[in-house]
């Protein structure tokens, strides 16, 4: 086994090890989804909706919630905590790479929002008869680039606080961002066109998901804007990733 197959097999264990953490960032989206659906209103076809139900609808809203969750709360403040309590200084004697621990943090919080976005379809599907999303390859291609652009901003949070408390103060404004305009804690069609507008292009890119969920497919525009934000953030947040 590779130095990084076994640092990603030990940050899982830690992962799955926090339960508040694994609940928040795995199974609340769907425990979410449950509730509302359980709300008479909300499962009823309506006009504002486009003829959909609310729940149809707030789907993909659901996946900003997951992404937001993993990318820029849960795997920045973990690793400002590295640091906080000298791990990190620790793992600079040894022959560990900070890319490799970068990785290994990555590919098990992306591996947990895929468990996430799986198990949100599957509840959706078989308990609300939410529908697939239309333009598959849409929804997969918007989720790996508006992903990317999450996690990338997540590691540049990351890369530039020194302490837990320091990455809150940079993560959590993005964190809040990306939630109201992915309309977690409004529906966008409630907000103003201004409003919607800027989302459609804030990351994860909610309107390319929504496109692709119940629509013809994601815009180009949104995609090439998520992929720039993802190689920009990401490139920066490698090059001033320190140890310490």
């Amino acid at each position: 086994m590779t130095a990084l197959a076994k640092l990603t097999a030990l940050e899982a264990k830690l992962f799955l090890r926090e339960g508040a953490m694994a609940f928040f960032g795995i199974a609340f989206p769907s425990v979410l989804l449950v509730v509302l659906g359980l709300i008479p209103a909300l499962r009823e076809p309506s006009k504002d909706f486009g003829g959909l139900r609310f729940i149809d609808t707030f789907v993909p809203s659901l996946v900003v919630l997951t992404l937001a969750v993993l990318a820029v709360n849960t795997m920045p403040t973990r690793l400002a905590t590295y640091r906080e309590k000298g791990i990190l200084r620790r793992l600079s004697t040894t022959p560990v790479h900070p890319g490799n621990l970068l990785t290994a943090q990555v590919v098990v919080n992306c591996v947990a929002a895929l468990a996430a976005i799986a198990l949100l379809i599957a509840v959706g599907r078989l308990v609300f008869d939410v529908p697939l999303p239309h333009h598959l390859f849409g929804f997969v291609l918007a989720l790996i680039l508006g992903g990317g652009s999450m996690f990338a901003l997540g590691l540049l949070a990351a890369a530039t606080a020194p302490t837990a408390r320091a990455v809150a103060l940079i993560a959590l404004p993005i964190y809040f961002v990306c939630m109201f305009f992915g309309g977690v804690f409004l529906p966008r069609m409630l907000l103003p066109d201004l409003l919607v507008t800027i989302g459609t292009y804030t990351p994860p890119g909610v309107q390319a998901l929504q496109d692709a969920w119940t629509g013809a497919g994601p815009q180009p525009l949104q995609l090439v804007i998520m992929a720039a934000v993802a190689g920009v953030a990401g490139l920066v947040a490698a090059r001033i990733f320190r140890w310490e």
